[in-house]
C-alpha cells in the first residue's frame, strides 16, 4: 500500500509513504480536495529524527482504525518541518497559542482555506493517562465539524486576529537591553548544574555566544562565568557523545545528564561558535578540544562527500531511543581488557546500576577532567559501537544549517589553524553555489544532488553569516562579495514595509498569512541574524546602503526585544557590536608579499582591510609590512607587527 507521498525526496514524508492513512504532501492538490469534498485537514508536522514522531506513526498512523476515520473525513496532510519552515512557524505558533507549548509531532486540524482550529503534539492512539486519544479526537471533530461548525471554529478565527495586530512602534535600540538580558540570565541561571531554567534544558549555543562576548566586551566575569560553567558542564554531561563526539538536542534533567538523543547539525554547528569563542578569549584548550572533535563528528557522521553535511542523525536504533548510545561494564571491559575497561568505566560512570534503563550513558559529571588518558581507548569503543548498531541520518541538505557550520568551521580554523576547517568551510560554499544557488537566489533544500523549493530567510541569513566568517577568516574578497548578493536579495525579495523581515519570499506560494519569525528559538531567527549580518556589513564595507538597513532591522526589533532579552540573544549580539565598536584593523602588504597561508592573528570580531598598495593615509614603514590598529576609540602607532 502506497500513498500521495510516494516520490518526495524527503526522507520524512518518505517514512510515511507505506502508511494506510493516505497521506498528501502540503500542495495544491490537496487543499483543493479539501475545499471540494469540503473536508477539514488534518496536519501532521514533523521531521525524520524525531522520537516521537515515530512513536505516532508507529502506533497510529499504521493502525488500520485510524486510517480509515483519517481517509473518510479529513484530507491528511504530511509536512517536514525543516523542507517548511513556513508552514511550521505559522503552525506551531497556532499550537502555542491553542495549548500553550509546542514541539514535534505537531498535529492540527484545519478548515480548507487552511484556518486551523484545534492543535497538539503527540496523541496515543486511545485515550490514556490523561492523554486524549486520536481515535475519539478524530471522531469528535469529524461531529463537531458536520453538527456545529461555527464553535468548532471560532479559535481559528481568533487566532488570526491575533496574527494580524499592529506591530509594537519601532524605536532605536538602548544598550540598557544588553543589561537587562544579563540580568534576566543571571536570574535564571542554575549555579549548580549551568544552564538556565529547569529541565528541560536545550544547549542554546547562541545564547553562550552572546554571554561570552558581553563578558570580554564588558569585562563583565560574571557573564564569562555563566557560559563557561555551562559550556563546561555540557561537555561533562551525557548530552556530550564521550565516544563518538558531538552534542544531543537537548537534555532531560538539569545536569545535562540524560539527553534526548537525536542530533542536529544546526545545534553542533552553534555550540562549535560557542566553544571557539571561548577558547578565543580565556585560551583554555579544553574549549578547542570540544570543537574539534565536534567537527570531527561531524566529518565522520553527517558529512557528504559532495562537501555538503546532512541535518540530523536519529535518536532511535533499533527501535529504541538512546540504545545507540548505552553500554554495560562488561562491554567496555570486552573492548578494552580489564585494566583500562576498569579504569573507563570508573572514570565515565559506567556501572551495573546503570543510569538509564539498566545501562549507562558515559559522562563525566563525578570525575576529574581525564585530559588524554583514554585518548586510546575511543577508537576501539567507537568502532564497537558502530558494528553493534547504526542510526538512521536524515540526508537532506539544508542550506541554512550549513550556512551556521560553514561559520562555526571558519572560526574553528582561526582558532586552531588548522587548513582542514577552512577547505571543509569552503567546500560547503562550493556545493551550495553549485547545487542551491542561481544568480542570487538560494534553494532550502537538496537531496542526492538535486536541489528543492525556495528558499527561505534562514537560508540566506545563515549563508550570509558563513560567508561573512569564511571572508574574516581568509579576507578573500569573493566571500564578502557572495554575503553582499545575498543580503540584496533579502532587501529585494523579504523585505516587510512595515518592518523587518518576512520568512517567505515575494514569489512563495501563499498561506493563511506570510510568516514572519523575530524571536530565537533553538536555531536564530532569520531577522535577528540578519541585524548581525547588516551590522557586520556596515562596519566591514562603510556603506551608507549597509548602514541604513541595519539601523532600520535594529529599530524593528528592538521594541519586540525589550520585552524579554533573553528570546533575542543574536539581536543582542548585534547590539553589542554597535555599542561597543570592533578592533579596527588595516594591513599593508609590503611589495610582492602574498597574505599568509595561516589565518591572520587577529580577534574574531575585528574588522580588517587589506591593502595591496600604500594609501596616503596608509603608508608603508620601510617598506615592510605595516599594521594599523584601533581599538577602545584610539589608535596605536604603526608597527610592522600585529601586537597581540
Amino acid at each position: 500500500m502506497s500513498n500521495h507521498l510516494r516520490g518526495q525526496t524527503s526522507p520524512y514524508l518518505l517514512q510515511h509513504a507505506d502508511n494506510p492513512v493516505d497521506w498528501y504532501p502540503w500542495g495544491r492538490e490537496a487543499l483543493q480536495k479539501a475545499k471540494i469534498e469540503d473536508k477539514p485537514i488534518f496536519l501532521s508536522i514533523g521531521y525524520s529524527t524525531c522520537h516521537w514522531c515515530h512513536v505516532m506513526a508507529r502506533e497510529s498512523f499504521e493502525d488500520l482504525e485510524i486510517a480509515r476515520l483519517l481517509n473518510e473525513s479529513f484530507v491528511s496532510i504530511k509536512v517536514d518541518r525543516e523542507e517548511r519552515p513556513d508552514i511550521d512557524s505559522l503552525y506551531m505558533a497556532a499550537c502555542q497559542a491553542f495549548t500553550g507549548s509546542g514541539g514535534w509531532p505537531t498535529t492540527l486540524f484545519l478548515t480548507p482555506e487552511q484556518l486551523p482550529f484545534f492543535a497538539g503534539t503527540y496523541f496515543p492512539p486511545t485515550s490514556r493517562g490523561g492523554l486524549t486519544g486520536l481515535r475519539q479526537l478524530l471522531s469528535a471533530i469529524r461531529d463537531a465539524w458536520a453538527q456545529d461548525r461555527e464553535a468548532l471554529t471560532a479559535p481559528g478565527r481568533q487566532f488570526l486576529q491575533l496574527l494580524t495586530q499592529r506591530p509594537p512602534e519601532q524605536s532605536s535600540p538602548t544598550r540598557s537591553l544588553l543589561e537587562e538580558g544579563v540580568a534576566q540570565w543571571k536570574r535564571t541561571y542554575d549555579e549548580t548544574y549551568g544552564g538556565f531554567g529547569a529541565a528541560p534544558k536545550f544547549p542554546m549555543g547562541h545564547s553562550l555566544l552572546f554571554l561570552l562576548t558581553y563578558g570580554e566586551k564588558k569585562a563583565d566575569p560574571a557573564a564569562l562565568a555563566m557560559a563557561e560553567k555551562t559550556l563546561e558542564q555540557l561537555y561533562r554531561g551525557g548530552i556530550y557523545d564521550h565516544i563518538g563526539g558531538g552534542f544531543c538536542r537537548y537534555s532531560t534533567d538539569r545536569a545535562f545528564h540524560i539527553p534526548h538523543f537525536e542530533k542536529m547539525l544546526y545545534d553542533n554547528a552553534l555550540l562549535m561558535l560557542a566553544y571557539c569563542k571561548a577558547y578565543a578569549i580565556t585560551g583554555r584548550t579544553l574549549y578547542r578540544q570540544v570543537a574539534t572533535e565536534t567537527a570531527g563528528y561531524l566529518f565522520k557522521e553527517m558529512s557528504l562527500a559532495s562537501g555538503a553535511f546532512v541535518s540530523a542523525q536519529d535518536a532511535d536504533s533499533d527501535g529504541s531511543e538512546g540504545a545507540y548510545y548505552a553500554l554495560r561494564p562488561e562491554e567496555v571491559l570486552a573492548v578494552l581488557g580489564e585494566d583500562q575497561g576498569t579504569a573507563f568505566n570508573a572514570c565515565y560512570d559506567i556501572t551495573e546500576e546503570g543510569n538509564f534503563h539498566g545501562f549507562s550513558i558515559p559522562n563525566l559529571l563525578h570525575s576529574p577532567l581525564p585530559g588524554d588518558r583514554f585518548a586510546a581507548c575511543i577508537p576501539a569503543l567507537y568502532a564497537y559501537r558502530l558494528a553493534r548498531a547504526s542510526l538512521h541520518r536524515d540526508d537532506k541538505v539544508l542550506a541554512g544549517w550549513n550556512g551556521l557550520l560553514m561559520g562555526a568551521l571558519s572560526w574553528l580554523y582561526r582558532v586552531s589553524g588548522q587548513t582542514i576547517y577552512r577547505d571543509a568551510a569552503r567546500g560547503i560554499w562550493t556545493y551550495l553555489s553549485r547545487v542551491h544557488g542561481s544568480q542570487g537566489t538560494l534553494s532550502a533544500t537538496s537531496r542526492d544532488g538535486l536541489a528543492r523549493g525556495i528558499g527561505f530567510l534562514e537560508d540566506y541569513a545563515f549563508c550570509a553569516f558563513g560567508l561573512l566568517s569564511l571572508y574574516e577568516a581568509t579576507l578573500e574578497p569573493s566571500y564578502l562579495s557572495q554575503a553582499q548578493t545575498l543580503c540584496r536579495q533579502v532587501l529585494t525579495d523579504f523585505t516587510d514595509p512595515s518592518g523587518g523581515f518576512f520568512l517567505t519570499p515575494q514569489n512563495a506560494d501563499p498561506l493563511l498569512i506570510r510568516p514572519k519569525d523575530t524571536a530565537d528559538g533553538a536555531l536564530p531567527s532569520g531577522n535577528t541574524m540578519m541585524a548581525w549580518n547588516l551590522i557586520r556589513l556596515s562596519h566591514l564595507t562603510r556603506e551608507d546602503t549597509w548602514q541604513r538597513a541595519a539601523e532600520a532591522q535594529m529599530a524593528f526589533l528592538s521594541p519586540l526585544a525589550a520585552s524579554y532579552p533573553t528570546a533575542y540573544p543574536v539581536f543582542l549580539l548585534a547590539l553589542l557590536a554597535q555599542a561597543v565598536p570592533a578592533e579596527e584593523i588595516t594591513v599593508v602588504l609590503a611589495p610582492g608579499e602574498a597574505p599568509p597561508r595561516q589565518p591572520w592573528p587577529f580577534p574574531l570580531d575585528a574588522v580588517v582591510t587589506i591593502l595591496e598598495q600604500p594609501t596616503d593615509a596608509y603608508p608603508l614603514l620601510g617598506e615592510q609590512t605595516t599594521y594599523y590598529v584601533c581599538k577602545n576609540h584610539s589608535c596605536l602607532p604603526p608597527c610592522h607587527q600585529y601586537p597581540s
